[in-house]
């Protein structure tokens, strides 16, 4: 701080601080401590105005039920995301980055306050974190940025629903734009579905214009804040909706994708049979359909086509705010992270949805661009969302923040072949792990059941090798990995949660019998 006073002074008079004060009161009588004050406070402004000056912007891109279906990541052959692409052109794609947990509100309760789940017990719906005592005054990533002098935007879907509750918001950005929301609806849900026909539940496509839906309302929101020129050093966090279902896209982002050439996800007849029980409790009773009710019902293209028609959607809009981005002429001074909260199932392992250990639903674009970061490079590391927070402290130049569970990517963001020394680990509910190396997936459930896979013979998981002597070592080399205790459900907690206690599993209140059926319809 002094040199930077230092710098000031001198820059007036080549003698400094003093100089610069008798030169504007040569007479000792007028000498007098309220200038010298003055100059004091001028001087610290523009020392701390130099010090943000070479601070970088981010732009924070969240994408909601996005899997890795995009081109980056190669999940599906045919799918079209140009603008992914060409982001990830600029930058550093992490190839198994991993949630930290498979459901929106407990994966982004983890990413903004850099816990795991299994510290602060959120894995349902609910509640919002401020409601638990312990996580009252924890720092977020916007308020650690806001802390060091960034200017905080958000729009859309950064944390989950309606969260935070409107008198907290000023507390946690600094600007607020549109919320997230569907948009556009077709006067009746276009599909029937099974468990309660729920009102989200839905796909297809209908008359109405992207301009209408609520995602393009979320960017152009975004690209506003841009053109009239935010403050600087600016953290902007765009949160979209799509492909989170209702899947509603325009007839021409169905027209990407002809069903008479569509290739439907690679799946093996009777792939749970070696996978435990316990497994099933995870996901015991939820709205989105089986892939068993899907093919007879014939709906099983018609949503594969309307989950790849809206990320194709979801990527034009996240190219309408990168390209405002370059326009606003920030490109050079901004960083841009793209992130999904977690994976989403389209028949794999019989299910559609998220709420698995297994790489679908935990697996999600990472990609990194801008200063600092490495071009048109790929990293095959394992990576945490939990990274995220302490990645941008550091890309940022500002100290590293304490408490924290992730672990900076900056040495891979600067080579993608430096070693790193953890998976990565998802939870969900209590006691549910898995762990994700660059090889391996090993699962262990609360009742203690267990599955491994060899991720680089068998990428689809279909042949659990839990039950082979000859792994018991790879096993214990990633059990150590799993968190040491884990939290039961915060007070508060609703939807989709489940307990084991004392041998019982408990779905949503509801005790699962010896005996009860899996839930099919």
């Amino acid at each position: 701080m002094a040199a930077c006073l230092d710098v000031f002074t001198t820059s007036l008079h080549p003698k400094g601080f003093d100089a610069v004060f008798d030169w504007y009161y040569p007479l000792p009588q007028v000498k007098f401590q309220g200038m010298r004050s003055l100059l004091c406070m001028i001087q610290l402004a523009l020392c701390v105005t130099s010090l943000h000056a070479g601070q970088p912007n981010i732009l924070f891109i969240a994408i909601d039920d996005l899997n890795d279906w995009v081109g980056p990541l190669k999940g599906h052959p045919q799918v079209q995301t140009p603008h992914m692409d060409k982001l990830a052109q600029r930058g550093t794609v992490f190839t198994n980055a991993h949630c930290q947990a498979p459901l929106c509100n407990a994966s982004r309760t983890s990413l903004m306050t850099g816990l795991r789940p299994s510290t602060t017990g959120i894995y349902g719906l609910a509640p919002w974190f401020r409601q638990v005592q312990s996580l009252k005054e924890r720092v977020t990533l916007p308020q650690y940025l806001k802390r060091h002098g960034y200017h905080t935007y958000t729009t859309g879907k950064v944390y989950h629903g309606g969260y935070p509750p409107q008198p907290e918001r000023k507390d946690e950005y600094d600007h607020w734009g549109p919320a997230a929301g569907v948009g556009a609806r077709p006067e009746a849900k276009l599909v029937t579905t099974p468990f309660g026909n729920h009102p989200l539940v839905d796909w297809g496509t209908f008359p109405h214009r992207d301009e209408d839906k609520g995602d393009w309302k979320v960017a152009d929101w975004a690209i506003q804040t841009l053109e009239e020129k935010p403050e600087e050093p600016f953290f902007l966090s765009v949160g979209f909706f799509l492909p989170h279902v209702p899947c509603y896209a325009t007839q021409k982002w169905f027209d990407l994708y002809p069903p008479q050439s569509l290739q439907m996800p690679n799946l093996r007849p009777q792939d749970r049979e070696d996978t435990p029980f316990f497994s099933w409790y995870l996901h015991w009773s939820l709205p989105e359909p089986r892939l068993g009710w899907l093919q007879r019902e014939g709906e099983w293209q018609s949503l594969v086509r309307a989950y790849l028609a809206s990320v194709s959607f979801v990527d034009s809009q996240v190219g309408r705010v990168v390209d405002a981005v370059e326009r606003a002429g920030y490109r050079d001074n901004t960083i841009v992270v793209l992130w999904s909260d977690h994976g989403w199932h389209l028949g794999e392992k019989d299910i559609t949805g998220k709420n698995s250990l297994w790489d679908r639903s935990t697996r999600v674009p990472l990609i990194f661009a801008g200063p600092g970061v490495a071009q048109s490079s790929r990293c095959h590391r394992p990576a945490e969302l939990l990274d995220l927070y302490p990645t941008l402290a550091d890309l940022a130049g500002l100290p590293a923040p304490s408490g924290l569970e992730g672990h900076s990517l900056l040495p891979q963001l600067r080579d993608a072949e430096a070693p790193r020394t953890w998976p990565a680990i998802t939870t969900h509910n209590h006691d549910n792990h898995g762990v994700r190396s660059e090889r391996w997936r090993y699962i262990r459930y609360a009742d203690g059941s267990e599955e491994l896979y060899d991720m680089q013979q068998d990428p689809m998981e279909w042949h659990n090798l839990a039950s082979d002597p000859s792994l018991e070592s790879i096993k214990q080399e990633h059990a150590r990995f799993l968190p040491p205790s884990s939290a039961k459900p915060a007070p508060g907690s609703r939807h989709r949660i489940l307990t084991y206690e004392d041998g019982v599993p408990t779905w949503e209140g509801a005790v699962i019998n010896p005996g009860d059926a899996i839930p099919f319809e």
